[in-house]
């Protein structure tokens, strides 16, 4: 078992595939995937978020992901493909790797806000 933030990003990467933003583009368009900024709110007020993306901060992703949560946010299937990022790529590599755990089939990582926005990809409030 990890025992280190090191150790656990390296097993959340480990498991979580990273994906490029054309590829997330891709995923989007043709399956349907939900796209999950777990950014604190204050982050993304600050830059704003992945078009369509559904702000989940990092702390809440287990009680919105899980259908038996009072705190359940439809979106969210097991079925159905999961991108998610953060700032930098670390948060949203736990992320996933969380919802790898709790049985989410298709989980990938985007990585940093940063180059989704440098890949020209779009951006809302």
């Amino acid at each position: 078992m990890p025992g280190s933030v090191k150790e656990l990003l390296a097993a959340a990467n480990a498991a979580v595939t990273r994906i490029t933003p054309e590829e997330a583009t891709t995923l989007v368009a043709e399956q349907n995937a939900l796209v999950v900024d777990v950014r604190d709110a204050p982050e993304v007020q600050s830059t704003g978020k992945v078009q369509g993306a559904l702000n989940v901060s990092r702390g809440m992703l287990e009680f919105r992901a899980d259908p038996a949560s009072p705190y359940h946010n439809e979106a969210f299937d097991p079925n159905r493909p999961v991108i998610l990022y953060c700032a930098s790529g670390g948060r949203s590599a736990l992320a996933g790797k969380t919802l790898i755990d709790m049985g989410y089939k298709s989980v990938y990582n985007l990585g940093a806000f940063k180059d989704w926005v440098e890949s020209g990809g779009g951006v809302e409030p």
